[in-house]
């Protein structure tokens, strides 16, 4: 009985030892699939960690870009506020001019067309009894700003420039 004895206790030992090695190959398997994993994430985070760097230029870029823009159109604005007071001024001025014209055609007209004129406005008296200085001072300024008109529709049909 010993010898058999034995043997059922080596034939145990064997079986015991097949199930070791077969137990340490699937931790090899499974130990290569994670040093395997282990490469794969190293690359994931050293591309991870480019992708970051590259969005951090171009975040600094876009930055310098947008102060360039803030500094065009800070400069745009400032000339176009310029440009707005001096196109008023040129404005301002060409309306005194245009009644300084209109104050010498006034005056270089020819005496009929004075009479002409003096009649209409006996006319227009006639017709508005006893108006007040006032209203004569403002029926002077429409008679001056209709011719003004006037002279500034002939100069634009003839392609004068006044």
């Amino acid at each position: 009985m010993s010898h058999s004895f034995g043997l059922v206790i080596e034939s145990l030992v064997a079986v015991l030892l097949l199930v070791t090695i077969g137990y340490c190959t699937l931790l090899n398997r499974r130990l290569k699939r994670l040093k395997a994993d282990e490469h794969s994430m190293r690359a994931m985070i050293a591309e991870l960690i480019t992708a970051t760097e590259i969005a951090e230029r171009a975040i600094g870029g876009l930055k310098v870009t947008v102060r360039e823009c803030d500094e065009n159109l800070g400069a745009q604005l400032a000339a176009g506020t310029t440009l707005s007071a001096k196109l008023a001024k040129q404005v301002a001025a060409g309306e005194t001019i245009l009644n300084r014209l209109t104050q010498i055609a006034l005056a270089a007209r020819p005496a009929g067309a004075e009479t002409q004129t003096t009649a209409a406005a006996d006319v227009a008296e006639q017709a508005a009894p006893a108006q007040n200085p006032s209203a004569q001072n403002m029926s002077n300024a429409k008679a001056l700003l209709a011719a003004a008109q006037a002279f500034s529709e002939r100069r634009r049909a003839t392609g004068l420039a006044a």
